[in-house]
């Protein structure tokens, strides 16, 4: 078994870390409190190829397996302090999965013409469409709204559903006697008749990703922006929903690395009673455990990725990553505010915010308690 990164990755890595270092962290402390999405910061990303880095290289994309791109989103939460900017680059690599993956199968399945091909493919390019953001809206058991066949298009009816974007994957069951065999994927711009985004909702984290309400109001969608083919959408969206898992809490382990390292400089710096506070055990086992959840998290992360880009399948290994690293880097911001003491609980320090991001982790992309559930469920329970 090889732990390492190759020469490729390593400098790869080193060059995302000093990409996010001088470009992406310009007023974050405004920004989160502002609720503002830095767009600037998107194009840079884009023209770096970051939002591309997992697509294939004939739809123009960077073609990197999943561990390169854990990799690349590891070194950006190690360098980028904006986790909420983060997080919304990590959905783009996961809805590139769906896209991808669904206009790959309508191919294969499904004969349409030329430009409509290439414009499905043309809408997963992000790293190419900059302007282009991805949202995702499906009912929280994942059954899909309703969907009913209108001539050669879909109407859609859902209220009350929270999303940010221009492009919108609406997973609608359009035949609930099938159960989840009847869900289809569907891609719905921004602009199409019955979709209505509401009003902005104030998140306690994440604060620089913006979300707002939406519902599907007779919305029709041409057949043609079908994902994969009529009741494919459950497969889809379990894909997904395994490269999500996988990827989308890689820049945890990189802010639990800046964590770590704040802390032990200052656990160096700062003295009570003639020592360094490091050299009391009450801080140093803190530091302690801090290293042995990234390191624990980082074999459970890389090992999914792995995984993936071996073709393999590893649904079970990537909710395992995602709840072990979502509760991990919690305790860890906990550690990190504890260990400055009263200092860590000062917006100045930045640690208050990052506990904020973290506390999502545990909620987005299925809870913790479904990650159990999930993980149970390989027992036969």
């Amino acid at each position: 078994m090889d732990f390492s990164w190759s020469e490729e990755q390593a400098a790869f890595r080193k060059e995302v870390i000093r990409f996010a270092k001088e470009e992406l962290n310009d007023d974050v402390a405004r920004r989160d409190r502002d609720e503002e999405f830095p767009f600037d910061f998107w194009k840079k990303c884009a023209a770096f190829g970051i939002q591309g880095l997992p697509v294939p290289p004939e739809y123009g994309g960077g073609g990197a397996d999943t561990l390169t791109t854990v990799c690349a989103l590891e070194a950006l939460g190690y360098g980028c302090k904006d986790n909420g900017f983060l997080f919304l680059l990590e959905r783009a690599h996961v809805d590139h999965g769906d896209s991808v993956d669904g206009v790959r199968h309508r191919r294969a399945e499904t004969p349409v013409p030329a430009e409509v091909d290439q414009r499905g493919m043309d809408r997963a390019a992000l790293h190419d469409r900059a302007g282009f953001r991805f949202g995702r809206l499906q009912p929280e058991d994942s059954g899909g709204t309703q969907g009913r066949p209108l001539c050669d298009q879909w109407q859609q009816d859902v209220h009350h559903h929270t999303i940010y974007g221009d492009l919108f994957i609406v997973f609608a069951n359009v035949d609930p006697s099938k159960g989840a065999n009847g869900v289809t994927g569907f891609l719905i711009e921004k602009g199409t008749p019955g979709l209505v985004v509401g009003q902005k909702l104030h998140k306690m984290g994440l604060r620089t990703s913006p979300m707002s309400e939406v519902a599907l109001v007779d919305c029709e969608v041409p057949a043609e922006n079908i994902l994969g083919k009529e009741g494919s959408g459950q497969a889809i969206f379990t894909h997904s929903m395994e490269w999500e898992r996988t990827c989308i809490l890689a820049s945890h382990l990189g802010m639990m690395q800046r964590l770590q390292e704040t802390c032990v400089k200052y656990a160096r710096e700062r003295r009570q009673f003639g020592e360094p506070i490091g050299k009391y055990s009450a801080i140093g086992n803190k530091i302690a455990d801090m290293e042995v959840r990234l390191e624990s998290g980082r074999l459970l992360v890389y090992k999914a990725a792995w995984l993936k880009s071996q073709g393999r399948h590893a649904l079970r290994e990537a909710s395992m990553a995602k709840l072990y690293v979502s509760e991990a880097c919690v305790q860890s911001c906990l550690d990190a505010i504890q260990i400055h003491g009263g200092y860590g609980y000062m917006t100045e320090y930045e640690m208050e915010r990052d506990l904020r991001d973290a506390i999502s982790g545990k909620l987005y992309s299925g809870t913790s308690e479904i990650q159990r559930v999930i993980i149970a469920g390989f027992h036969g329970l």
